[in-house]
């Protein structure tokens, strides 16, 4: 047995045991605002819930180990110390995968990953529409666990209200596990899904932004073909394709034809190609033929 000192190993190396090994981990999908009135939505697998009187959720938005900076959700709640937690489902995965980007201050992320901002009740920050259960909540308490990199901040909130999507209801108004196919988080790039499929991959945003759903030309982000979760990988991409290879594309007459004849064949096909990982490809074909 492997038997590793804490205190002596190098944190990021800590860091990918704990997310290996403690897991999987419910995801906290939390909308915060700013004094300006500027959104941001993030997700955070340093997650659960506490107790029921008061009900308790904590979550961590910890300090970035490469530069040991905060982030906007953190500085959100020092400026407005109210949140609403989110839980995510298998439908808006890739989407809150996009959103875990690190975009700019100032960015509104319910844009960038194509979800629907509600106004909420009883705080200012908004609540996602496609996820099935919202929490609106009051901070009671930032812990913070440190000040060098790494450093959690666990933020300790009191659930002042609960939005449940009735599709997600047994008869007796009680969560139904099979129709709310939550999403639980891995190491890497692994997730877990709470129905009978038990694992699945969503590429993490690491090294660059993806370009995002808002920038999507309107007649693919409107296609009553594509998912939310298509879009989100197609919002992933760091890029768009070059002219000249989309050029290519539309000299293609095989897929000339198949799209003038067979649209949702068509659709099925450039939904083969993302589910195959090859999203830049599915991007430069739409570019094609749908704009």
């Amino acid at each position: 047995m492997l038997t590793l000192d804490a205190q002596s190993i190098s944190q990021q190396y800590l860091h990918r045991i704990m997310l290996g090994s403690i897991a999987p981990r419910p995801i906290a999908f939390v909308s915060t605002i700013d004094k300006e009135g500027n959104p941001n939505l993030s997700p955070f697998s340093f997650f659960n819930a506490f107790g029921v009187n008061p009900g308790t959720l904590i979550f961590s938005p910890s300090r970035r180990g490469r530069d040991n900076t905060t982030k906007h959700t953190f500085e959100n709640l020092l400026e407005i110390p109210e949140a609403v937690i989110n839980v995510v489902t298998y439908d808006m995965v890739q989407q809150m995968s996009l959103a875990s980007c690190e975009f700019p201050k100032g960015v509104n992320e319910f844009l960038k990953a194509g979800f629907t901002s509600l106004a909420s009740e009883k705080v200012r920050p908004f609540r996602v529409k496609e996820s099935p259960v919202q929490y609106e909540c009051k901070v009671r308490e930032i812990i913070q666990t440190g000040d060098g990199p790494g450093a959690g901040n666990l933020v300790i909130c009191d659930i002042l209200l609960v939005h449940i999507n009735e599709t997600v209801l047994d008869e007796k108004n009680e969560i139904n596990q099979e129709k709310i196919d939550l999403v639980g988080r891995m190491g890497g790039d692994f997730y877990v899904r709470t129905n009978q499929a038990a694992r699945f991959v969503v590429p993490k945003p690491v090294s660059s932004n993806g370009i995002g759903i808002d920038v999507l030309p309107e007649t693919i982000r409107h296609s009553i073909y594509l998912t939310g979760n298509d879009l989100g990988q197609l919002g992933n991409l760091s890029t768009f394709p070059d002219d000249e290879i989309i050029q290519k594309y539309r000299s293609d007459h095989s897929f000339i034809q198949l799209y003038l004849s067979d649209k949702e064949g068509y659709f099925r096909h450039i939904q083969a190609m993302i589910r195959e990982g090859k999203a830049m490809d599915a991007l430069t074909n739409l570019l094609a033929f749908c704009v």
